[in-house]
């Protein structure tokens, strides 16, 4: 957590987390296949590079019963804006998770339950989830909802006394209908409640020099204690006659801070004769800035509650995606039943809207490129994030 850029986290959960994600939510009336993955993950912008491997493993038994277990690694270097305005250095840290799931099937009912534990040298967070879904009108109609439960520990590794707790709560419920032969849709709806230390114990907001108003002071953020959000997601598959998919889906969130976003998604997936699947996706993110952000305060202390943390403000990305499946041993191998190999790419540009630079008002004001403190360049940047995977079914 040290100064490590959340979106990062986020956008790679997003972007890559749901190949080996234990299913939660999974579909009623089918448990999943025997199944093993093996994935490397790495995603490099803004300073930050994030990467690590994960392993799944899924067994069935009885085709009544299923447990899962899942390692993931995040690896993390970071140089970014935050740390070179803070005047930080360079750091390395490691986050390790360990998730175990289990699922039960009774006639067209599904039930799941997990467990994840995360640690990294200043964080801990341990989260328990529940769900089921249940098949109706002859298997059309597929309704699942869920709840977890998290415990977080926030830490500051400058300060051994300092130990702040984080509890959250997450309801999900979904609804997927066949609508026709070759359409699916579905609608998911979550709500989120946080309650404790919110706010990044090394992060700080900045206000104006009151003796030098080219430069600025930097002091620690503060948030409010609690936060409600809330997303509804509609998407939809249609399936084209020579075995393609097209895919789209729009999210909506909004919260009790006054964050507004919207996501748009559009992809296509053609299959080249029995073993190449080729993927591409485009997926259009922004939203508006929380009440207590803002980039640049006139004063210390100005308000009850203030933040600069760029995940808070106003800015937009777009992300383009790129990716190639191989199919080996269809007709199985040994204990192998089939196989396949993964590669995806994504490049992802972000846009801040009123997030500047403030590294440029740090130089001496005969440096070239200077600007004093709320007239730097609007900030922006790229990623890169690989995901390669391999999975096999036994």
């Amino acid at each position: 957590m040290s100064l490590v850029c959340n979106k990062a986290r986020i956008l790679w959960s997003m972007v890559a987390g749901a190949a080996l994600a234990l299913p939660l939510m999974s579909s009623a009336g089918v448990l999943p296949d025997d199944r093993a993955d093996a994935l490397y993950h790495r995603y490099e912008g803004g300073g930050v590079t994030i990467q690590g491997p994960s392993v799944l493993v899924r067994k069935k038994m009885a085709e009544k019963y299923a447990v899962s277990a899942n390692y993931y690694q995040d690896m993390i270097t970071s140089a970014s804006i935050d740390v070179e305005v803070s005047g930080a250095s360079q750091y390395k840290e490691e986050r390790d998770q360990y998730s175990l799931g289990f699922e039960y099937l009774r006639g067209k009912t599904t039930y799941n339950l997990s467990y994840t534990n995360s640690e990294e040298n200043d964080y801990e967070a341990q989260t328990t989830s529940f769900g089921l879904s249940q098949d109706l009108f002859g298997d059309l109609t597929t309704i699942s909802m869920g709840f977890s439960r998290g415990s977080d520990k926030v830490r500051n590794s400058t300060d051994p006394s300092f130990e702040r707790d984080i509890d959250r709560w997450s309801y999900r419920v979904g609804v997927s209908q066949i609508l026709t032969k070759s359409f699916i849709a579905s609608m998911n709806l979550e709500v989120i409640t946080d309650e404790g230390f919110l706010n990044n114990p090394y992060r700080s907001y900045r206000y104006i020099d009151p003796n030098d108003n080219r430069r600025f002071i930097l002091a620690q953020e503060i948030y409010p204690r609690t936060r409600t959000s809330n997303a509804v997601a509609l998407n939809g598959r249609y399936f084209l006659p020579y075995r393609a998919v097209v895919y789209g889906g729009y999210r909506f969130f909004t919260d009790t801070w006054d964050i507004r976003a919207d996501t748009f998604e559009l992809g296509y997936i053609h299959p080249i004769k029995q073993q190449w699947t080729l993927e591409a996706r485009v997926r259009y993110y922004q939203q508006d800035n929380a009440e207590f952000y803002s980039d640049l305060f006139g004063r210390v202390n100005q308000q009850n509650f203030m933040a600069r943390d760029k995940e808070l403000s106003t800015f937009n990305s777009i992300a383009f995606r790129i990716g190639a499946s191989y199919e080996f041993a269809q007709t199985g191998w040994r204990f192998v039943k089939k196989g396949s190999v993964n590669l995806f790419y994504d490049r992802i540009e972000f846009k801040y809207d009123d997030f500047r630079d403030a590294r440029v008002s740090k130089m001496l004001p005969t440096d070239p490129g200077y600007a004093p403190a709320g007239s730097e360049p609007l900030y922006e940047f790229g990623a890169n994030v690989i995901q390669a995977f391999v999975s096999i079914w036994f």
